[in-house]
């Protein structure tokens, strides 16, 4: 069970602290975070993180906003992302997009919400599950029906797309 299915979308600040309150009296609050996420220039979906908890490199397979993909994930101390960098950077890859979020992870029923504030990007509500191969469409399909009863809209892919790629262009100045 190395596929991650996951639906994201858009959502306004109102609507973000509407839900903060729903999953907080409706859920069980996982954590709250904070990660600071470089993205790679290489050909894979390639990633190290500093959170509250830990540092990591992973990988996601197949292309960003993709309906799921299969993530390899390896974790360290916190304190080792700064060689985490260093590693990167010595093997020749360039540092293309930072990210900053803050992020409440919550486990509702048995679905992951994370409602985030990326800084530059805007709030977004993302849920996942872990799934097989075989079960992938099934358990998205799932992860629609559970947003849409949130009464939120399903952002487009190609929104997602064009919102990225503005971030990785002007990330520096919106940061």
């Amino acid at each position: 069970m190395n596929i991650e299915a996951e639906i994201r979308s858009f959502i306004s600040e109102e609507q973000y602290k509407e839900l903060l309150i729903f999953f907080k009296e409706n859920a069980e609050q996982i954590k709250e975070d904070y990660q600071e996420s470089y993205y790679f220039d290489c050909d894979e979906d390639l990633r190290i993180q500093r959170n509250n908890f830990h540092s990591k490199i992973w990988m996601k397979k197949g292309k960003i906003h993709d309906d799921h993909r299969e993530e390899i994930e390896i974790k360290f101390d916190r304190d080792e992302f700064d060689k985490l960098e260093t590693l990167f950077l010595a093997l020749g890859y360039n540092i293309e997009i930072k990210w900053f979020r803050k992020r409440f992870e919550f486990k509702w029923e048995d679905i992951t919400v994370c409602l985030d504030f990326t800084k530059g990007y805007g709030y977004i509500i993302e849920l996942e599950k872990m799934c097989s191969e075989e079960t992938k469409e099934k358990e998205f399909e799932l992860l629609k029906q559970k947003l849409k009863s949130l009464n939120v809209n399903i952002t487009p892919k190609e929104e997602f797309n064009k919102k990225f790629e503005y971030y990785k262009n002007n990330w520096r100045s919106l940061v």
